[in-house]
């Protein structure tokens, strides 16, 4: 295939990377440790790890976990965790130890943890105890023996730490009564770690790294097998190319997004460590007010998210009035970001938003737009180095430039399989390598990727294709919509037409003021036939809109 891409990438990209120049992460956390030791490595509540400290106490915690628990080399341990500062300590403690790490969504369900500890084998789990009644459920038809748990103050200053441990249970009752006689303190343990020794285990970039679940969405959730050199690859294509704008060792990011799910973890976690950055960390993005006003005084530097996170704080009291003369970099990804969030990001902040592309199966990231954007272009950007994105039909023949069809990747950073799953493996890898994603997209002449919508949720009216993203985009542009999804639903003589769900920004909006103005901006029988309003929309716990729930 021609890389028509590689004759647009900016200046500084290299067309490939050396997936195999670091060992496992592991080694990548060991230099950046030993370069930026003095540097402020994660910020959370008030209170900052640096390098050295997180050297330290993930050492500690990788003893206890040898030693103590006698876990072995690939022996699973899962996360459940938000953002907060046991999190890095626990996740390279695990790394450190040889084990592999299984992220949890704190937020799941009976039902849903139990799935993932059960499908991934996990032997120990770190638990803040805000969500230990989830795990108490479920955890005698589980292999768990071990249980770590932590409360959310756990890292900070004593004074601090015991204050917000007390508010956090006694006075907002934050934490459901719970039963896990076995389980001991995290801090207990680093403590245990400390007069234990730490035995470097021999990696390699084929040893698996984590179990990254994804799918739960649409189906039983699959393990994502990533491998330390799917990791390594992903931060060195990411660092190719986001890191001509950086600054070794001044950085400050604005991790929103929870370091469980994979953009936060290697876009924000990894490469930003590998440049020496400093982390900081949302524990709660959801509260927006609170969000913003931790941001006061914060002279950050980079910000990750998904749409609806940009599309919160541009709609939160105090946004508009942050400082924002450090801001190099904001990047969007996890699902599509709507042109009139886009540009309203702009207008506020004076800085592009740019749009990446990747799964959880990429590690993430596959597709970046350059740093040298000037705005906003719809595209979800340029294939990154030593990475291959095809068109293909339904018979997995290349599409000419401009067709639509399946965006297929192909590089180092593409999974090895999911867990235990060769059946679901062969559905989305095929014999030359080539990962189906599953979204629906077009490349231009320089080599752009511009998603039309996943397979699944295109709909189908009289025989034409509508593509959700694009009606959404609309509908978003109008001043009295703060959010927007839309569905296809069933008709007798299209066989679907198209539904939208709003959130009002405009209380006196209405459902014809919506439709007249999709009119002005789309063809017949893409306009919304149906409009539902509604007070919020159902999303993942990283902000995406479920219209899964909403066709149901």
């Amino acid at each position: 295939m021609d890389k028509i891409w590689l004759k647009h990438y900016p200046p500084g990209v290299p067309a490939e990377i050396n997936p195999d120049a670091i060992p496992a992460v592991v080694d990548l956390f060991e230099a950046s440790v030993r370069d930026f030791a003095d540097r402020p490595a994660f910020a959370n509540m008030g209170t900052t790890l640096s390098y050295t400290e997180l050297d330290r106490e993930s050492k500690r915690f990788a003893a206890y976990l040898q030693t103590q628990l006698g876990l072995k080399k690939g022996d699973r341990v899962a996360l459940m965790m938000p953002n907060v500062l046991q999190y890095p300590v626990a996740l390279f403690g695990v790394l450190r130890a040889g084990l592999v790490v299984v992220n949890v969504n704190p937020l799941y369900t009976p039902r849903e943890l139990k799935h993932q500890l059960a499908d991934s084998g996990a032997q120990a789990i770190v638990i803040v105890e805000n969500f230990a009644h989830t795990l108490a459920e479920v955890i005698a038809e589980t292999p768990v023996k071990h249980v770590l748990l932590t409360q959310l103050g756990d890292m900070l200053p004593f004074v601090k730490r015991h204050l917000v441990n007390l508010v956090v249970k006694y006075v907002k009752k934050m934490v459901p009564a719970f039963h896990l006689p076995q389980a001991v303190n995290f801090l207990d343990a680093l403590a245990q770690g400390n007069e234990r020794s730490y035995t470097r285990p021999s990696l390699t970039g084929d040893d698996i790294a984590f179990l990254q679940y994804t799918g739960g969405t649409t189906g039983v959730s699959k393990g994502a097998v990533l491998t330390h050199r799917n990791m390594v690859a992903n931060v060195l294509q990411a660092q190719a190319w986001i890191g001509t704008i950086l600054e070794k060792g001044r950085e400050i990011v604005i991790t929103a997004l929870p370091l469980y799910h994979i953009f936060s973890l290697t876009a924000n976690c990894m490469v930003f460590m590998r440049e020496g950055g400093l982390n900081y960390l949302i524990t709660n993005p959801r509260d927006m007010k609170g969000f913003v006003k931790e941001l006061q005084g914060l002279k950050f530097t980079a910000v990750t998210g998904v749409n609806t996170l940009f599309n919160g704080l541009l709609n939160t009291p105090g946004f508009a009035e942050l400082d924002f003369s450090a801001l190099k970099l904001t990047l969007g990804g996890g699902m599509a970001v709507q042109e009139a969030v886009a540009m309203r990001w702009q207008q506020v902040t004076g800085k592009p938003l740019l749009e990446a592309y990747g799964l959880t199966e990429t590690s993430p990231a596959a597709c970046i737009n350059p740093m040298n954007l000037k705005s906003y272009n719809g595209t979800i950007g340029l294939p990154i180095s030593s990475t291959e994105v095809s068109i293909q039909n339904d018979d997995c023949q290349e599409l000419s430039i401009g067709e639509a069809g399946e965006i297929c990747v192909r590089g180092p950073q593409v999974m090895r399989g999911y867990w235990n799953r060769p059946d679901e493996t062969a559905k989305v890898i095929d014999s030359n390598g080539w990962l189906h994603t599953g979204d629906i997209g077009i490349m231009d002449d320089q080599g752009y990727v511009k998603i039309v919508d996943r397979k699944k949720d295109m709909i189908l009216v009289s025989g034409f294709n509508v593509y959700p993203n694009e009606i959404e985009g609309v509908v978003a542009m109008h001043p009295g919509v703060l959010e927007v999804a839309a569905v296809g639903v069933p008709h007798a003589e299209s066989g679907e037409i198209v539904k939208i769900f709003v959130v009002k920004k405009d209380p006196k909006l209405t459902a014809e003021a919506l439709i007249a103005h999709c009119r002005e901006n789309l063809t017949g029988y893409k306009i919304p036939k149906q409009v539902e309003f509604r007070d919020s929309l159902p999303k993942t716990n990283v902000g995406k809109i479920l219209r899964r729930e909403l066709r149901a």
